[in-house]
């Protein structure tokens, strides 16, 4: 039997492997951490593990990948709240029916940006009075001031 080696991480190279790691998403980023914990060899998932903080299951998972040649479908997709417009799909059609006739081009032409007189808050007030939404199934004023600055509206100021 021959002598296991021992690999030193230098600092350098741990700051490498972690800052890599991080910019990596899914199974780019576990199969980069099972190729550098297959180079270090026999203990290497424990040594990754202690001393880069990587989790031993997401390397297995990398080495999973590694072997089969296929990644794993995670479903990081399918977590997390889905956008309202699922729930109302006509949603930004209406915003943009109330908004529209209150929106200028900039004045000067410096920007495509389309300026509004019309506050998120009014707007879901709007939404509610001609549109015949309920108070309870639509976003927050806030969400809806997302969805207008998405939508290319500014909301220039009074005054």
């Amino acid at each position: 039997m021959s002598p296991v080696t021992l690999i030193q991480l230098t600092d350098s190279l741990k700051s490498l492997y972690i800052k890599t790691a991080k910019k990596l998403k899914g199974s780019d980023r576990r199969q980069f951490m099972a190729e550098v914990v297959k180079g270090f060899g026999m203990g290497g998932q424990t040594l990754a593990e202690r001393e880069l903080g990587w989790n031993r299951r997401t390397i297995r998972k990398g080495m999973q990948e590694l072997l089969s040649g296929q990644p794993i479908v995670d479903g990081y997709e399918r977590s997390g709240r889905k956008r309202i417009e699922l729930k109302l799909p006509n949603l930004l059609d209406d915003i943009r029916a109330i908004v529209d006739p209150q929106t200028q081009t900039d004045p000067s032409f410096k920007s495509t940006r389309l300026y509004t007189r019309i506050s998120a808050g009014e707007v879901r007030r709007q939404l509610i009075a001609q549109k015949g939404y309920q108070d309870e199934e639509l976003p927050s004023a806030e969400t809806i001031r997302c969805r207008l600055n998405e939508m290319g509206y500014t909301v220039k100021r009074q005054g």
